[in-house]
């Protein structure tokens, strides 16, 4: 079979693979992102909050919040991974252990692929400051 048959089977067979729906709905995901409130803030420049500020966080460096102190984990993974992608972050919100052992973190992950995927579009539509 031909790649480009392969494909169009593939997205057949699993609809919605493949398409914007797939992207996550942000409305949704700022719901979800009530896990990380208590810790976490998207409002630009609010930074006294446990974890760093998480506006604009797809595709900017790793722990580099200039005013942050990142434990060792995450300057470990920002020494392996360099940058946010929306790939790491869904590994890393499902498990934040395992992407990044020994993090201070206190959160164990969410499980649901689509929630990921929501907090993800959410995540997304924060605009970097």
């Amino acid at each position: 079979m031909r790649p480009r048959i392969a494909v169009l089977v593939a997205c057949a067979a699993f609809p919605g693979a493949g398409s914007p729906a797939n992207a996550g709905d942000p409305a949704r995901g700022e719901r979800i992102f009530q896990y990380c409130y208590a810790c976490h803030s998207v409002m630009p420049g609010e930074t006294n909050l446990q974890g760093p500020n998480l506006a604009g966080i797809i595709g900017q460096p790793i722990a580099a919040q200039d005013d942050f102190d990142y434990s060792l984990a995450m300057r470990d993974l920002a020494a392996r991974e360099r940058v946010w992608s929306e790939a790491l972050l869904d590994r890393f919100t499902a498990e934040p252990e395992t992407v990044a052992p020994r993090t201070s973190m206190q959160f164990h992950g969410i499980d649901d692929p689509a929630e990921r995927a929501d907090l993800i579009a959410y995540l997304r539509s924060i605009p970097r400051p």
